[in-house]
């Protein structure tokens, strides 16, 4: 099976580094062209540099910071003036790690800025340009905590499920434009964000980072962390004309962590 997203366009959120940055290269090996999203310039300007053009694509980026909601919005809204986009990623820096009880109400209104106002706000912009085509790809990346909540994870606990249920709403309505929606319901990758949990987790607990993580790989099936690539080549099949029937969903991949089905 070829995939092959010759033509088609993909705005990535998150995309300097982790699985973002997995899934903007990916999606260029598939002859997509890419819009990146981060705050950081310096990276931004990089990953384009290093991004593939065997199909003669010319890949750009945006500087927006996914926790400046007004900043955000001013942003997505005019770049959406000028231009369409077939492949949504959703994709934002995680919010901060505690527990319910080290939250307060100023950290939820924060979250869900972060992780569900950008989201809905992005899709809401993108969604036009994919009706006047007749084709659509927006993939979010949730978490397996909205499934199986994580004690230290609260804020992603709960904005990420909001998010699954909100985008297995707009599944139903755009269907038969086609246009599909997916969730990922993200595992533990090999990532920098993976990193800080452990860093965190171990120091908590009083051991190393090393056992913390073999603690955490003792409870995966596959017995070990993903990797950002393998996560990349799931974002573009979903993307491609080839998953035209898949929509409404949320796919775990977690390399078997969950529990449930």
């Amino acid at each position: 099976m070829h995939i092959s997203l010759k033509g088609k366009s993909a705005l990535v959120g998150g995309s300097t580094q982790g699985l973002g940055k997995a899934i903007a290269y990916q999606l260029a090996e598939a002859g997509a062209e890419v819009v990146l999203l981060a705050r950081n310039e310096e990276k931004l300007k990089q990953i384009v540099s290093d991004l593939a053009v065997t199909e003669g694509q010319k890949h750009t980026y945006l500087v927006v910071d996914f926790a400046d909601f007004k900043q955000f919005k001013s942003i997505i809204a005019q770049f959406f003036q000028t231009n369409i986009v077939d492949i949504l990623v959703n994709n934002t820096q995680g919010p901060p790690f505690g527990n319910v009880i080290d939250m307060q109400t100023d950290d939820y209104e924060s979250a869900f800025n972060l992780l569900f106002q950008t989201n809905v706000f992005i899709t809401l912009q993108a969604l036009p340009g994919m009706q006047s085509k007749g084709f659509g790809r927006i993939i979010n990346l949730s978490s397996i905590t909205s499934k199986e909540p994580l004690a230290h994870l609260v804020l992603s606990n709960t904005m990420r499920t909001a998010l699954v249920s909100w985008a297995k709403s707009l599944s139903k309505e755009v269907a038969a434009q086609g246009i599909t929606v997916n969730s990922l319901l993200t595992g533990y990758f090999e990532t920098e964000r993976l990193q800080n949990i452990i860093h965190l987790q171990a120091e908590k607990k009083g051991i190393s980072y090393q056992e913390f993580a073999r603690n955490m790989q003792v409870d995966i099936p596959a017995n070990r962390f993903g990797q950002p690539e393998e996560f990349g080549h799931l974002v573009a099949f979903l993307a491609s004309d080839l998953a035209g029937y898949i929509t409404g969903t949320t796919i775990p991949i977690d390399g078997g962590y969950l529990k449930g089905f």
